[in-house]
């Protein structure tokens, strides 16, 4: 899914069946943050596209209020920012026992029973 800003307003309100000014209040609320051209226009990206998607199932099938509905996004922000970390924190501890692992390696000393000299004949 693409975050670059690409539908103007109106295009996308059609692409997600709402009006422009139900875009504008969301906006205004908080809950979707299009992008703006150097004229000021906003532009939607795929990303604000599904985003817009979800409230609208939060609202109608569920039956949210748009606080009800702020307060799901920033929970689901929220699981995504943490299951970013955690992939990360997943992988640097990848990383950290492949060099524990290539440490051991190199330092591993393999075993070799002393030999035991040939038997000493008494005289």
């Amino acid at each position: 899914m693409s975050d670059s800003p690409r539908y103007m307003i109106s295009v996308a309100a059609e692409l997600v069946g709402m009006h422009p000014q139900t875009l504008r209040l969301y906006e205004t609320r908080g809950l979707v943050r299009p992008g703006r051209t150097p004229g000021n226009t906003r532009l939607y990206s795929d990303a604000d596209l599904e985003r817009l998607r979800t409230i609208s199932r939060l609202t109608g099938e569920l039956g949210l209020n748009l606080a009800g509905v702020e307060r799901v996004l920033e929970l689901e922000d929220e699981v995504a920012w943490l299951r970013a970390r955690l992939a990360r924190l997943e992988r640097e501890l990848d990383r950290r026992v492949q060099a524990v692992h290539r440490q051991y390696r190199r330092d591993l000393v393999l075993y070799e029973p002393a030999k035991l000299p040939a038997r000493i004949e008494r005289t």
